[in-house]
């Protein structure tokens, strides 16, 4: 059987600009998809079934809505047997849902021959995440609306990362309903500039530029994430940002040497890379 990689992603920037009539944010940032991935298996069957790390999955699981909404779209009927295996933690700020539930719209619409296009998959992901749009494309992107609309695919090099996320990962409804009761709402972004930064690794200047507007509720409620913030800049990295809602906390080091080396200081970390291209091919 075919393995299939979803990857997870970081957010060099995330300003939430203000709330929306039906709840949801309107948000401006800078996004990338990481090595770090997923790895999940597809094969034809008669029946929609998913296995998750051996065990069954719970039926709400974004793999099995994605084939679910696929085949409500269509009309078709085809089963598929689906086995996932998780390396990106939960409720990290990471997208690792999202992910997954991309790599099976793209993965089913071609084992299923649908047909469908790109614009298409995009318009049924919208309702399942407001990562999914992002996710379905992948690589160096400005992300914007509610998660909906995407800028053009930037090249950036590949820079290594070090990350953790401490207390178990945070709720990302619970970390935007703290956010409502205190909002501070942040400038657009200068998103040239910041992709510049990114780009030729201008830490300093991305430093300037960019925040993530969560980090302040995040820490709040999980104090460990300014703590291990402080801990990856005593090792040296270049710049330290909480991802997404969190609770991940990534740093960039110079070298995959540096990024080794802070991981083995702090508890829970891995090693990952930034990818330098979008991605099409799943496997």
């Amino acid at each position: 059987m075919p393995t299939y990689h979803s990857h997870a992603k970081i957010n060099w920037a995330l300003h939430i600009l203000g709330r929306c009539e039906n709840g949801y944010h309107n948000m401006d940032m800078l996004m990338q998809s990481i090595e770090l991935c997923d790895e999940l298996t597809i094969e034809p069957a008669e029946a929609l079934s998913l296995t998750v790390d051996g065990a069954p999955a719970d039926p709400r699981d974004l793999v099995l809505r994605a084939a679910t909404a696929l085949r409500d779209y269509t009309g078709c009927t085809k089963g598929a047997r689906m086995t996932l295996k998780k390396h990106i933690p939960a409720r990290a700020g990471l997208g690792g849902g999202s992910a997954d539930c991309a790599c099976t719209l793209r993965v089913l619409n071609e084992m299923w021959s649908l047909g469908l296009s790109d614009e298409t998959l995009l318009a049924i992901g919208e309702k399942l995440g407001a990562d999914l749009p992002f996710c379905l494309t992948g690589g160096l992107r400005h992300v914007y609306g509610i998660g909906e609309k995407l800028g053009p695919a930037e090249e950036a090099p590949a820079f290594w990362l070090t990350m953790v996320t401490p207390g178990g990962g945070l709720s990302t409804a619970d970390v935007f309903r703290a956010y409502d009761a205190a909002p501070d709402y942040a400038p657009a972004l200068n998103v040239r500039d910041m992709v510049n930064a990114v780009q030729s690794g201008d830490w300093d200047s991305l430093h300037g530029a960019s925040l993530n507007s969560l980090e302040a509720t995040a820490v709040r409620l999980m104090p460990e994430i300014e703590t291990v913030s402080r801990r990856f800049a005593e090792l040296g990295a270049r710049f330290v940002r909480m991802s997404g809602s969190g609770s991940t906390v990534f740093a960039v080091f110079d070298t995959e040497n540096a990024a080794r080396t802070a991981a083995s200081e702090v508890d829970g970390a891995i090693v990952t890379r930034t990818c330098d291209r979008p991605y099409r091919e799943y496997r």
